[in-house]
């Protein structure tokens, strides 16, 4: 197919909404578009789906017409466009023919670059694989809206393949396609839309997903376009899905996944490779619609990088990254993604990095003693994987902004952050000093908040989730006279990460607390005492590394705990067993913890 000839249009014929408006007619039915943005910027295309209209681009317009022209329109059946005789005219084929008859007459002479979403995205996916698409399109992005052709090869894959994890991903993705089959119903679905539905449509994107009331969205005409719409589902689903073509594309593909998309699952582009080679895959924290009404500014950042990229040659450190996402089987949180980790010259720090980069992560690592740091950088390389040492304080509040600020512009937003650094001191409350208190504090607590703030920030705006570990000790549960400052502080980190995880939840930010127990690491070598002098001090800390070497649980084990953290979402992990111990007595008898306390123990705990 190739855009269809006798295509006619009427330049400007009126203004809606502030935007100019022509009409362009495509096979006899007239598509409104509009356009707005300067027309020396790059043009984009906006493709919108069912049963929305352009309206549900407008806060994706607005950021992008800064430096872009922007030009979207309604489709057949929606808005202020025509609607077809019958379902027939609602055919892939025909809604292609539509998108090229927009392009020639906005952009005759040049290429564009499509964003599109839902059924916008279906049907966009038909004219980036037609023969023309090379030609007429210089980038696309799909946001959860997957070529029904490809589905179809991905469904016949799993049924002659039935593995558990492919009978896994079919049923999922059924029930996520319950609606589908109601869209075959003959009377159901377009009187549901018609007797309540539609009225209530607002409502429902509000309590599902968290979308903001707006003007112009829902549109007045929903429950008309709603209703022609379901020809889309019943002239295209099955014959497509049934009977696959062979659809292949040149063009850069920019897919977008949405993590919180009830109705299109990650796990139909596992395949995509096949179809589209030159794939860029990225994701956004959000649901099928609140990605366009509620994180517009990262749909069109992400657009706005894309382009760049395409235009000019130019790439954000997240933009190489998403070039060498793997596909999502599971949606792995470790290939290809970035960890920052605090306090990774040895210890767990150093286990943490080298089990990350056997996990497929690139690394950015810091640490106050900087040769360590490179050394552990050197070790994750040994897996193939990018690691960068820097020398920072985590205690020091402002190097910890610049180290954030640097490392997003150099490296990129990180996706996991790994808050590791910690110091060790014993003294019952009494005894220790003010100095004393102050050391533990500004490492042990205040590290610990200087990354949850500046990295915490970054990821949560940047919106597309991520993973924050702060590791905490089994001291913050388990009371000790000798352990006033260093049980408070980690007791602290605790809470903190508590609190953090209820604010970040919406962004898809997840939090970790881990706590171990007696752990073998140098934290006893630069353990203080209270009350010593320095003979006393290090023939403690002597004494304390034989007892840590002898109990000889190794940093590497911690490490695998926090890598089953992060894959299983889990939001505390108690490890070593008297760690696990400790919290089930704190639950089940605090008194008994209370008692415990009176008698004392060794050092810090890790």
């Amino acid at each position: 197919m190739t855009a269809p000839a006798g295509s006619a249009a009427r330049r400007v014929v009126e203004v809606v909404g502030g935007l100019p408006t022509r009409t362009v007619v495509s096979a006899g039915v007239s598509l409104a578009v509009y356009e707005q943005g300067p027309e020396s910027g790059p043009l984009v295309l906006l493709v919108h789906g069912y049963p929305d209209t352009h309206r549900v681009w407008d806060d994706v317009a607005a950021d992008l017409e800064r430096d872009h022209r922007v030009v979207r329109y309604d489709v057949r059946g929606a808005g202020a466009s025509g609607a077809p005789g019958n379902r027939y005219g609602y055919r892939l084929e025909q809604l292609a023919a539509d998108l090229f008859a927009v392009l020639a007459e906005v952009a005759p002479d040049r290429p564009a670059h499509v964003l599109a979403h839902d059924w916008g995205s279906i049907q966009a996916w038909e004219a980036v694989t037609d023969r023309a698409g090379p030609r007429r399109i210089a980038s696309y992005t799909s946001i959860s809206g997957p070529c029904l052709d490809h589905v179809g090869h991905w469904m016949r894959s799993r049924f002659a393949r039935p593995t558990p994890r492919h009978v896994r991903q079919l049923a999922a993705q059924s029930l996520r396609s319950w609606y589908i089959t109601a869209f075959h119903l003959p009377v159901l679905a377009p009187a549901t839309w018609r007797l309540g539905l539609a009225a209530h449509w607002g409502r429902v994107l509000a309590e599902a997903e968290g979308v903001r009331p707006r003007s112009a969205h829902p549109q007045p005409t929903l429950a008309d376009d709603a209703v022609r719409g379901i020809a889309l589902y019943r002239a295209n689903m099955l014959p497509r899905t049934l009977l696959p073509g062979r659809r292949e594309t040149t063009v850069p593909v920019q897919l977008v996944t949405l993590t919180e998309d009830r109705y299109v699952g990650a796990a139909l582009s596992e395949d995509l490779e096949r179809w589209a080679p030159v794939l860029w895959r990225r994701s956004i924290a959000a649901g099928h619609w609140s990605a366009l009404l509620e994180k517009a500014t990262i749909v069109a950042g992400m657009t706005r990088e894309f382009v760049d990229h395409i235009e000019h040659g130019t790439a954000t450190p997240a933009l190489d990254r998403a070039r060498r996402r793997q596909p999502p089987s599971g949606e792995d949180p470790f290939v290809g993604r970035l960890a920052v980790i605090t306090g990774a010259g040895g210890g767990i720090g150093r286990a943490t990095a080298v089990a990350f980069a056997e996990q497929g992560a690139d690394l950015v690592l810091c640490d106050l003693n900087l040769a360590a740091v490179e050394r552990t950088a050197e070790l994750a390389r040994l897996y193939g994987r990018s690691a960068h040492a820097y020398r920072v304080d985590v205690a020091d509040g402002a190097a910890m902004d610049t180290f954030a600020a640097q490392v997003a512009h150099t490296h990129g937003v990180p996706d996991i952050v790994v808050n590791n650094a910690g110091v060790g001191h014993s003294g019952t409350f009494l005894a220790t000093t003010g100095a004393e208190w102050k050391r533990v504090l500004d490492v042990n607590l205040w590290g610990v908040i200087h990354g949850c703030r500046a990295f915490g920030t970054l990821m949560a705006e940047r919106g597309t989730g991520g993973h924050i570990v702060n590791l905490a000790s089994a001291a913050a549960y388990t009371p000790s006279k000798p352990l006033a400052a260093y049980a408070t502080s980690k007791a602290a980190v605790a809470m903190l990460s508590d609190c953090l995880r209820a604010e970040v939840a919406g962004s898809g930010v997840r939090v970790s607390t881990i706590f171990p127990g007696i752990v073998n690491t140098g934290i006893t070598r630069t353990t203080t005492f209270s009350d010593t002098d320095d003979t006393e001090q290090n023939a403690r800390r002597e004494r304390f590394s034989r007892l840590y070497a002898r109990r000889d649980y190794p940093p590497e084990k911690v490490a695998d705990h926090i890598v089953r953290a992060i894959r299983r979402r889990r939001p505390t992990v108690p490890v070593t067993p008297e760690a696990r111990l400790g919290r089930l007595l704190s639950r089940l008898s605090p008194a008994t913890m209370r008692a415990l306390a009176r008698i004392g123990g060794p050092g810090s705990s890790r």
